[in-house]
């Protein structure tokens, strides 16, 4: 897969930072980059990476992995769409994310500026930029308007 562009790595970094920097500060979990691994599937192995991922603090303490990806789908998983990704590779990554048990998934759209909140694939909430993208109850208590993403 080839690198993502630069617009893409702002958002996702932007996200990240906000995101971190609540988790970290309540002590919820742990935010992981883009380059981490979860081991979705065994025997054959799928392995994907999110853009921005988020484990609860209970799954931290009950799970010491010692794998090289960490056992199981994240919490929250974060896709920033990349100029090149079809609706179907979105999809696909969406549908993967929930089947593994992934709580929430949101899809973050440069082009549109805006943010799809994915439950399941029945409870789908599309946000624009002046709404608030919220942690619900996967990341308690996290708020920012889904604008300030692309705000740099």
């Amino acid at each position: 897969m080839s690198p993502a562009g630069w617009k893409h790595g702002l958002i996702a970094a932007q996200l990240q930072i906000c995101l971190g920097s609540y988790v970290q500060k309540h002590k919820l979990g742990a935010v992981f980059a883009s380059e981490t691994g979860f081991l979705l599937a065994s025997d054959p192995d799928t392995v994907r990476a999110p853009d921005v991922a988020f484990i609860c603090r209970e799954r931290l303490a009950a799970e010491k992995p010692t794998e090289a990806f960490w056992p199981g789908p994240p919490d929250l998983a974060v896709e920033v769409i990349s100029p090149g990704d079809t609706v179907h590779e979105v999809d696909d990554k969406v549908k993967s994310w929930l089947d593994a048990g992934t709580r929430m998934v949101w899809v973050i759209d440069p082009k549109w500026r805006s943010a799809t909140v994915y439950r399941s694939a029945a409870r789908v909430t599309i946000l624009t930029e002046n709404d608030e993208l919220s942690g619900e109850d996967v990341v308690d208590g996290f708020r920012c308007v889904v604008g300030d993403l692309f705000a740099a």
